[in-house]
């Protein structure tokens, strides 16, 4: 008698990311409660499973879901506010202004909902957020049905959000223990970034997340600026700095990374640090190139992020993928500098490994959540396709997508979002574009 299930998906490509370097072909994931159960041959798994829903992705590559390293998704409603601009004139004269202006649990709500839509229709299950009222995005995200890693941002200087230190501090880690038990929630202590946040607040932060088990995510050399005014004000680069305080280690997630010298690569590597890289958000802002090849070669752990969409301007998963395989090929001036199967690595499993949580999510592997993403190649622009991890990095993109599911739940089915107004949400974007800056002016 075949074992009853819960769903079966059945692709014409399977990359599991995880054994590495390996494409599947008609093969099936078998999915029960939430979890992968077994993954195998079409021909097998019909003697052997009996499923309640099936799912027959004739022209389709099956990957897991992509994994967002670094994102402050209710920036969506600043998206296209202030273009063309150097990361510090843009974040000071620009954005600080309408966040202090603007920003409230309402706005954080609403701009995470944006966001959340956009990310599940580009194959994106899970995203690393640092951003104010960090339960308005736990809420946002949790309503969407997808999985997010929480930022509990702290900073020296008063926000909309919060006073000081201890108020950022006791807020965030109110909201940990309010949601902590809710299963596609995980949660991150979010220091801005070395510019922002004195040593000593660095020290709590190192304390907190030492006692309750959590990575650490902040920007970290993301411009030559920063580091150099690093050295000018306290006579040490930015790293240096967290090495002395004792921040180094496997769950330190740095954000950019782009100017490191060799010494600093070795230094993330010794410690297992991990590096979101985050490719047009770095370019859009002339921030620069990262050295993605050395790091790897370093043995860094390394994931992909999109930024927020203020500095992007979109949450696509699928850009990065391409654009972080190809600037490496360009800056390194090796070809096979990172390959497709390493960028999309980067994308799923780096980025899990990188919040703790490869054991659930990051590969489509028996025992993890079933958090997976199909791309259809019937299309014009997709073929022939001699190499389906190729094809996936270099020439598909998130209009592709035709399914996602999260936890074993479909979010995504033929490109359209499920219990999601797509027409609810434009119009909540216009509502908020007329408060941040009216058409008439």
């Amino acid at each position: 008698m075949n074992t009853p299930l819960d769903l079966l998906i059945e692709a014409r490509w399977i990359i599991p990311v995880e054994p590495a370097n390996v494409v599947l072909e008609n093969y099936a994931v078998a999915v029960n409660n939430g979890r992968i159960v077994a993954i195998l041959q079409q021909a097998e798994a019909n003697t052997r499973f009996a499923p309640r829903q099936r799912k027959h992705l004739a022209n389709h590559i099956l990957i897991p879901g992509l994994v967002n390293l670094h994102t402050h998704a209710a920036m969506t409603l600043l998206r296209g506010l202030a273009d063309d601009l150097p990361l510090m004139e843009w974040l000071h004269d620009h954005i600080w202004p309408a966040e202090e202006k603007h920003v409230s649990a309402q706005f954080v709500h609403d701009g995470t909902r944006i966001a959340c839509a956009e990310m599940l229709r580009g194959g994106t299950t899970c995203f690393n957020d640092m951003y104010f009222f960090p339960e308005a995005t736990a809420k946002a995200a949790l309503a969407a049905g997808m999985r997010a890693a929480i930022g509990l941002i702290t900073l020296d200087f008063p926000t909309p959000y919060a006073a000081d230190a201890d108020d950022y501090l006791t807020k965030g880690l109110s909201v940990r223990d309010l949601l902590r038990d809710e299963p596609l929630l995980s949660f991150c202590l979010a220091p801005h970034a070395p510019y922002s946040v004195s040593d000593s607040n660095f020290r709590r932060v190192l304390t907190l997340a030492e006692q309750c088990d959590l990575p650490i995510h902040l920007h970290l050399h993301e411009t030559a600026q920063e580091v150099a005014e690093s050295v000018q004000r306290i006579g040490i680069r930015p790293v240096e700095r967290l090495h002395r305080l004792g921040l180094l280690g496997p769950a330190l997630i740095g954000a950019h990374g782009i100017y490191l010298n060799a010494d600093e690569m070795a230094l993330l590597a010794q410690y297992g640090c991990s590096i979101a890289h985050c490719p047009s958000s770095n370019l859009k802002l002339a921030s620069g190139i990262a050295p993605i090849a050395a790091l790897a070669k370093q043995g860094v752990n390394l994931g992909l992020g999109t930024d927020g969409a203020a500095s992007n301007n979109r949450l696509d998963m699928f850009q990065e993928l391409r654009l972080a395989a190809l600037l490496a090929k360009g800056h390194s001036g090796q070809a096979d500098a990172v390959g497709a199967h390493l960028a999309l690595h980067m994308a799923t499993l780096g980025g899990a490994q990188a919040l703790g949580l490869e054991a659930i999510i990051g590969s489509i592997k028996t025992g993890k959540a079933a958090d997976l993403c199909a791309i259809n190649i019937n299309d014009i622009g997709l073929i022939p396709c001699y190499d389906p991890a190729s094809l996936l990095v270099y020439s598909a993109g998130r209009e592709h997508v035709s399914d996602v599911w999260v936890a074993g739940q479909i979010r995504v089915a033929n490109g359209h979002l499920l219990e999601t107004s797509e027409i609810e949400l434009i119009n909540l974007a216009a509502l908020w574009q007329n408060q941040i800056r009216p058409r008439n002016v």
